[in-house]
């Protein structure tokens, strides 16, 4: 690790922070969408979840050109931003994590929703037979019994922010230490053909991944248990 620049680590820690915080922001957005998803009896709600589910097929130049709309100076975002006297969004951190959401949406929505489909509807009726609100009943049956899905969203949504490139680098650029993550960290290392440190945050990459897929077959395999 020796001869390495000194902000090497600086977009891993970045990126770690972004992950975190959109993690955090789609299990508590997410988790209702779910239970609505799943609960609901509305002819609609499929329609509801195609939107939420556009992220997996939409390219992420498309995206990211909405998501640059959305957060410029014309759009929301500037108007939120004006707020404490910025004028966009966009090339901020607090794009990133809204950009992130978005992005990451379906990754934590769709295991969480599996989870409260395979509950079924008898433990919420044993539950209401004594007397439990549907708050209630949603807290201490449906949650715990939906820990799995829990898990394997948080696991996915922060993975695959980890793993963002099109999207932040179209929304945030490249600003060290504010919208410089890991993924862009890479490419830029690439372009100036820094080939040790690119090998070093890759490889590190690469490990992350693989121990991302052996913790969604553990899980797996645990649920399968369960529900057996």
């Amino acid at each position: 690790m020796t001869n390495l620049p000194p902000d090497i680590w600086q977009p891993v820690w970045l990126t770690i922070e972004l992950a975190a915080i959109t993690t955090v922001i789609l299990l508590i957005v997410g988790t209702p969408i779910a239970w609505w998803l799943a609960r609901s009896k509305a002819w609609w709600k499929e329609g509801v979840a195609a939107v939420v589910a556009l992220p997996l097929v939409l390219p992420p130049t498309v995206l990211g050109f909405y998501l640059l709309v959305l957060m410029g100076p014309d759009g929301p975002g500037g108007a939120l931003a004006s707020l404490w006297g910025g004028r966009t969004l966009a090339f901020t951190f607090g794009g990133l994590v809204f950009g992130s959401v978005i992005y990451s949406m379906p990754f934590v929505v769709q295991p969480i929703r599996n989870a409260f489909d395979a509950i079924g509807d008898r433990p919420l009726e044993v539950a209401a037979t004594l007397r439990a609100s549907p708050l209630k009943a949603f807290w201490t049956v449906a949650v715990p019994l939906a820990r799995p899905g829990f898990l394997a969203g948080a696991v996915l949504g922060f993975a695959h922010t980890v793993g963002e490139f099109g999207i932040v680098l179209m929304i945030g650029g490249n600003i060290p230490g504010s919208t410089k993550v890991l993924s862009v960290a890479i490419y830029d290392y690439v372009e100036t053909a820094q080939w040790r440190e690119a090998n070093i945050l890759a490889g590190g990459m690469a490990a992350f991944a693989f121990v991302v897929i052996l913790t969604m077959m553990t899980l797996e395999k645990r649920t399968a248990r369960i529900r057996a």
